[in-house]
């Protein structure tokens, strides 16, 4: 119960973050499509075959895939029904935004559960699968609308994702379900608190050389006479 809880929520909240994409990018419904279910179902395929289950389990059980193609296109049509003005712009961003961090948390969850099946797994395995069960799918979703993946550009969101496959991993001893959710509510509160407060990991910046300083106050001296003697 608790697997399908979070693999059905994940569904749906990723495939709507794919078909909006989709929509952004002006595709026709068979494009959208396509993104919500690479977005829904592609990380959990990519999980599966680390993990030796082949064919996915996607593939053989249906449901998620059939699930993700009826949820993109309910959203498309709400999208072709309803008028568009400047707020109703906010709402479908601020939608993507939930779908896309409930998304990624679910997913998390899933990815650690099979990982914590696996003989022998304590943290490194169910974290690495519960991280590329959640960003997996974005970004191939990104790349297909030829954008840059939301892992790469967006700083506390992968790291959002192992701190909460982390935390499930250590409450383990408590009970599945509680150590599901319990990393499903971190995942949600990191990257809540991360686009709320704009937190952000450290970006590397070139460091000026010291003969380029002096040559911009050469330069900048060389202007002001120049100036004067106007």
């Amino acid at each position: 119960m608790t697997w399908m809880i979070f693999d059905w929520l994940g569904t749906v909240a990723f495939a709507v973050s794919g078909a909006m994409v989709g929509i952004s990018r002006r595709m026709d419904i068979f494009g959208i499509v396509v993104l919500a279910v690479l977005t829904a179902v592609g990380g959990g395929m990519v999980r599966d075959v680390l993990v030796g289950v082949t064919p996915p389990s996607a593939l053989v059980h249906p449901a998620d895939l059939l699930l993700s193609v009826t949820t993109a296109c309910l959203v498309a049509a709400a999208y072709a029904v309803l008028p568009f003005n400047v707020a109703r712009k906010r709402q479908v961003n601020f939608l993507y935004t939930v779908s896309d961090t409930i998304g990624l948390a679910a997913f998390t969850v899933t990815g650690v559960l099979v990982g914590m099946r696996q003989p022998g797994a304590q943290y490194v395995l169910p974290m690495m699968l519960g991280c590329i069960t959640a960003v997996g799918g974005g970004m191939l979703r990104d790349l297909m609308a030829q954008k840059v993946p939301v892992v790469l550009r967006m700083d506390v969101y992968a790291v959002a994702s192992l701190a909460g496959a982390f935390l499930m991993c250590a409450a383990w001893p408590l009970g599945q379900a509680t150590a599901s959710w319990l990393g499903f509510i971190v995942v949600l509160l990191l990257r809540s608190c991360a686009l709320r407060f704009g937190w952000q990991l450290y970006h590397p910046h070139p460091r000026r050389s010291v003969f380029r300083k002096r040559r911009i106050m050469h330069l900048r001296k060389d202007d002001n006479q120049t100036e004067k003697m106007r």
